[in-house]
């Protein structure tokens, strides 16, 4: 994918080792609070495609990604999230997919432009290579479930994954929310605890899996989202590739 760049900033792949020393010192910052001296990497970052997110005045780094390619299904052994999650079940799913991971933003950087910065050139990279579904591990900061009560007994009420497609609890540490909430959310404090990047998944007709992983490694909770292309409505597609132009 060429470079792309939207108003204050341009998003460009990881080119060389000083590139992804860069997005993995950012990933640290952002899930752990740790800036100088340690990098966040594991083995899944060489057979990755980094993305990164910059100023382009300053060329500083504001945000970056990482996405792995599937052929289909057959594949979907191959991913991060199956670490997490019991994923027998996307076996079938016929067509290209892609896992999007470790998104993150700098923790000092709270402009709204930077994630349609990212998402546009996802979906760039989405028309280009005709992908059909994507999916990866949406984090919740943090470890306790109870600051995010109302978010999860959304995700339970308005988006859980069809049957055909749902994650089975593979992690020894997990919340089994849409089993054991009874509560129902109050919409406004949902939104507001809902992280950035699941809330766009979910504007687009994106759907999760019924329990959240405890990762303490990472200091947080996740859930497994997947999004399938051809479920997004018209009128968001129509959006999505005007600002990927």
């Amino acid at each position: 994918m060429s470079a792309l760049s939207k108003g204050r900033y341009a998003v460009r792949v990881a080119e060389n080792a000083k590139d992804l020393s860069a997005a993995q010192q950012l990933r640290q910052l952002a899930f752990r609070g740790e800036a100088a001296g340690v990098l966040d990497q594991d083995a899944f970052d060489p057979l990755c495609t980094h993305f990164l997110v910059e100023e382009r005045e300053t060329r500083a780094l504001v945000c970056c990604f990482r996405i792995l390619t599937l052929t289909g299904g057959n594949e979907i052994d191959r991913c991060y999230s199956a670490q997490f999650y019991e994923l027998s079940a996307l076996r079938s799913f016929e067509g290209p997919m892609v896992e999007m991971g470790r998104f993150c933003m700098h923790p000092d950087v709270h402009d709204p432009d930077i994630l349609r910065a990212a998402w546009a050139a996802m979906t760039a990279y989405v028309d280009e290579n005709k992908v059909e579904m994507l999916f990866g591990c949406s984090s919740f900061s943090g470890t306790d479930a109870a600051e995010y009560v109302d978010a999860f007994a959304m995700l339970r009420d308005r988006h859980l994954a069809p049957k055909r497609w749902l994650p089975k609890v593979k992690a020894p540490n997990v919340f089994r929310y849409a089993a054991r909430l009874r509560r129902k959310p109050d919409l406004k404090r949902a939104q507001m605890r809902m992280p950035p990047l699941l809330r766009t998944y979910l504007l687009m007709g994106g759907w999760v899996s019924d329990h959240a992983v405890v990762d303490r490694k990472m200091n947080t909770l996740h859930v497994f989202t997947g999004l399938e292309i051809r479920a997004i409505p018209p009128a968001r597609k129509r959006l999505l590739r005007a600002i990927a132009v």
